[in-house]
């Protein structure tokens, strides 16, 4: 994967993730089959950053009712990206 917008999907903002930007730790939700390097290499090009270490975390779906039909959500993955000292990302130009 070439581009890194297609392995960073987008931004998680919650207020437990939001903790985390004290201490240099920022949410992503990322693509299921990008390994950690490539995942490095995608927040580095596109905030230009240095990462430090990259912590993956799968979440899976949850079952859905619907009348009287059960479904499963499709479940996604997140990386909690953590940045060198002195680096920073604006998330709210992101939005």
């Amino acid at each position: 994967m070439s581009d890194p917008r297609e392995v960073i999907r987008r931004p998680i903002v919650t207020e437990k993730s939001m903790r985390g930007t004290a201490t240099g730790k920022y949410t992503f939700e990322v693509d299921r089959v990008s390994p950690k390097p490539v995942i490095r290499d995608a927040v580095e090009r596109l905030f230009n950053v240095r990462v430090a270490k990259v912590n993956v975390i799968r979440i899976p779906g949850r079952t859905r009712r619907r009348g009287q039909h059960y479904y499963r959500e499709a479940g996604l993955r997140k990386a909690i990206v953590t940045l060198r000292p002195g680096d920073k990302i604006d998330l709210e130009k992101l939005t």
